[in-house]
């Protein structure tokens, strides 16, 4: 079964300040990261990956740097589509579109149109997003038969694995519900120095982890109870 990778991609600003350049410099550099990551994941059977790129709460970034991560975005959505379709990557982004410039909203739905019928990797990309937002809207839209089940149908595919890069140990409004019982992997790396290797490392330390989901070890399910034990459920 495939896994379903999310990442929270950050760093980029600080990876460009400490090298005296200009944060957006940082922004280019993670979107090569974000192709490196791409095409390394199926192969680490990844089969969904998803990828937080603008919060909500980024809007009160300075207008300058909102403005040019947005034409980095539409660039990038433009540039690579064709890639993706070629590598068999479906391309889908979450969050809101009302906020977005029209320039991007235009990249977004051709890129989404040019890749729909990618079948090896469905690739998400968060933008003008807020797991919070999210859930509230779920929930109002299956109002009348809310339940978990109806909640999660509304919502993305549970994530397996959260990786967050550049040493931040949080997850910043990101898929909260999806993440409920995510593995969650901290790096120090800031994202544009990740890498293949950065992400075989991380699916790893995944496959080592056992997974419960609330139970407990196949091997304590049925254990024989000694008479000390025993006296317990009297």
């Amino acid at each position: 079964m495939g896994i379903h990778a999310a990442i929270i991609m950050d760093g980029n600003g600080r990876w460009a300040e400490s090298r005296g350049l200009p944060r957006f410099a940082g922004h280019r550099a993670g979107a090569d990261t974000v192709r490196r990551v791409v095409k390394a994941s199926p192969d680490l059977e990844i089969t969904s990956l998803t990828l937080y790129a603008f919060s909500s709460d980024n809007w009160r970034r300075p207008d300058t740097e909102v403005r040019l991560l947005m034409d980095l975005l539409a660039r990038y959505l433009r540039s690579e589509a064709d890639e993706l379709h070629a590598s068999g990557v479906r391309l889908s982004i979450i969050g809101r579109r009302d906020r977005l410039p029209a320039s991007v909203i235009d990249a977004i739905e051709w890129a989404e149109a040019r890749t729909s019928g990618g079948r090896r990797l469905h690739l998400r990309i968060a933008v003008d997003y807020s797991a919070r937002d999210a859930i509230l809207s779920a929930a109002i839209a299956s109002r009348d038969t809310i339940s978990r089940e109806s909640l999660s149908q509304a919502l993305a595919p549970d994530v397996d694995l959260l990786i967050r890069t550049g040493g931040e140990q949080r997850l910043s409004d990101f898929l909260l519900w999806e993440c409920a019982y995510a593995e969650l992997v901290f790096t120090p790396r800031m994202w544009p120095e990740y890498d293949a290797v950065d992400l075989r490392l991380a699916v790893e330390e995944f496959r080592r982890r056992e997974r419960r989901f609330g139970g407990v070890p196949a091997a304590l399910v049925t254990p024989k109870l000694s008479n000390t034990d025993s006296r317990w459920l009297r």
